[in-house]
């Protein structure tokens, strides 16, 4: 008779041939796909015969898609199916050398599987749950042999996504840990380890994103598909996060951020009171047909109009008319936001301290031109004209005629007011004044003129040229044609503007830099590695970089200075700056700029 594992156990175990899979949802259904495409025997269970069938309609349907793609043969089709068998009783788990439970998030049904499975399966067959949010260790303890209980955390959709969560409680059995881990990797996954707490690293870092979008909706800061935008185009996500909410399903964000909430006590994590709303109406999302937006049926994909879809048409008032724009600033973010303006055939002054300043920026403009051209995006005739636009100023006396100043300078609330107060004396009026701050209060900045009704906040992120979106900041002082000009304009340079009011962080610093403060207490609670939590964002969450590598690229000390802002602005002890964020600062680590900050970068 085989021997159970103990926690100390090194032997390793023969390799996972038979799985069983608990629970044939889309998870279960993705998974199992997963498994018999690896030539893996695989054993269906589901409570209902009819969920069961869909599985198997799900997987004939998933591989007939395959076929026409040429990415399995017709043969290699009929034995993965083949592999799949599917029942309703557990007792069919008898043979297996792994079960995966992916059951609904439920101690009582998770304990109940698990409890008829001591007595069903080998006393060596791994037991893996699929939770997201439930405690693995309290699952293992009620089961007979806990040393073989684990956690194993696939991404929807299974198939597509890489990532994996092999999740350890402190009564895992090594042995049981490297034999799924050796499954994770001959599946084409990207394992990563990590202990049991609510979230683990993935989720544990999305959902107190997703929970304060979530608040920040509900505060009617800014709408959804604003605040949805915001992040994509801003962070270059795939999706927003209401809609992602929407996808996931508001009910389970809710239950994960409750266990998050039980383990943390961190007010971040306290679920939003809408995601309550919403699931208790029964508006869980995608797949009631309804959440934060509204679909064409259950289960549908397709966004629908409904009572809060903007106006297409658009109904506001009129602009004031921009032929001139004036740029303050002479560095990186200057000379990309005038280089955006001069494209789209605007006349362009662009002022700094000094005339070689300004030059200087202008010829930066010209470097970013000719590699446009270069790469075939302009006609060298087009770049010349656009550099001929720019006529740069050595001092702001420049700025009398302009119909629009941007003030792109330092970051620092004092030297802004000082410049304020210069426009005001020197734009003649009508002129709009918008300051491209990212944390600083923008009516701070208006109280520094004579006609704060004329200053907006005009957010554009680096590099300019590239980047899609303006957040658009009014303060409680702006005027709604001051708003409308700015909006207008976004839209003849081609970007796409939000609407947010004056509070720090505006849209995507607000939701940004508290994840970004999340991922360094992780490391500071050794609870994950630096790679292993870059690698889960990208790999689980879809992000461009993983925190890490965003936080050295953004500058530890940029990070720093908006964590504190929020802190200060929110007053919530969650937002505290990480300690080890600020000794790096400290220390002078402050990312790529200085050749070490969360990692070390060769010297240029």
């Amino acid at each position: 008779m085989a021997t159970p594992l103990s926690p100390q156990s090194g032997t390793p175990l023969p390799a996972l041939k038979t799985i069983a899979v608990v629970g044939l949802g889309t998870m279960g259904t993705g998974i199992t796909e997963v498994l018999v495409k690896a030539g893996r025997e695989v054993i269906g269970i589901d409570v209902s015969e009819a969920q069961a069938a869909r599985c198997v309609a799900a997987l004939e349907a998933s591989t007939a898609r395959a076929v026409e793609r040429g990415r399995l043969t017709g043969s290699e089709r009929a034995d993965a199916l083949a592999r799949v068998r599917t029942g309703t009783d557990l007792a069919a788990a008898a043979d297996a050398d792994l079960v995966i439970e992916v059951a609904p998030e439920s101690y009582e049904v998770k304990h109940a599987i698990f409890r008829e499975l001591d007595g069903i399966v080998r006393p060596e067959t791994v037991l893996a749950t699929g939770t997201n949010a439930l405690s693995v260790t309290r699952l293992a303890a009620d089961s007979a042999h806990p040393e073989r209980v684990l956690g194993l955390h696939f991404f929807n959709p299974a198939p597509a996504m890489k990532l994996v969560e092999v999740v350890s409680s402190v009564l895992t059995a090594p042995a049981a840990v490297a034999a799924v881990t050796d499954l994770a990797i001959e599946l084409g996954k990207e394992p990563v380890a990590v202990g049991d707490r609510p979230g683990f690293v993935a989720d544990g870092l999305l959902f107190g994103y997703l929970n304060q979008a979530a608040a920040m909706y509900e505060a009617r800061y800014a709408s959804r598909e604003d605040i949805d935008a915001a992040m994509r185009l801003g962070c270059g996500l795939p999706m927003g996060p209401l809609a992602l909410l929407d996808l996931i399903g508001i009910d389970t964000a809710r239950t994960v951020l409750e266990a998050m909430y039980a383990a943390s006590r961190d007010r971040l994590h306290a679920p939003a009171p809408i995601l309550k709303q919403l699931s208790e109406a029964g508006l869980t999302g995608r797949k009631s047909g309804r959440g934060f937006y509204s679909y064409e049926a259950p289960g549908s994909a397709t966004v629908v109009p409904d009572a809060l879809t903007p106006d297409a048409g658009g109904t506001h008032a009129p602009g004031r008319e921009v032929r001139s724009v004036g740029v303050a600033g002479s560095g990186t973010m200057a000379s990309g936001i005038a280089e955006v303006f001069a494209k789209a055939g605007y006349d362009v002054v662009l002022a700094a301290r000094s005339e070689e300043k300004a030059q200087a920026a202008k010829a930066r403009i010209g470097k970013s031109l000719a590699r446009s051209v270069d790469k075939g995006r302009l006609t060298a005739e087009a770049a010349a004209e656009v550099l001929d636009r720019i006529a740069p100023a050595g001092s702001y006396d420049a700025f009398a005629d302009v119909d629009l100043a941007v003030e792109a300078i330092a970051e620092d609330l004092a030297v802004k007011q000082q410049l304020f107060a210069a426009l005001d004396k020197v734009c003649k009026p009508g002129a709009v004044l918008a300051t491209t701050t990212s944390s600083l209060p923008v009516v701070a900045c208006a109280r520094a003129t004579s006609r704060p009704q004329d200053v907006i906040g005009m957010h554009f992120f680096n590099p300019a040229p590239a980047m899609k979106l303006v957040e658009v900041v009014r303060t409680v002082l702006t005027a709604d044609d001051v708003h409308a000009t700015v909006r207008e304009v976004c839209a003849k340079i081609k970007k796409h503007a939000v609407d947010c009011g004056d509070r720090a962080g505006f849209i995507v610093n607000a939701l940004l830099f508290p994840y970004l403060n999340n991922a360094i207490k992780m490391v500071e609670e050794h609870y994950a590695s630096l790679d292993d939590i870059d690698a889960a964002m990208k790999l689980g969450g879809g992000y461009p970089m993983g925190p890490f590598e965003l936080l050295d690229v953004v500058g530890l000390d940029v990070s720093l200075a908006i964590e504190k802002v929020l802190h200060r602005e929110f007053r919530d002890p969650g937002l505290a700056p990480s300690p080890l964020l600020e000794h790096l600062v400290a220390a002078g680590c402050l990312g790529r700029k200085t050749g070490r900050g969360f990692r070390e970068y060769a010297r240029r």
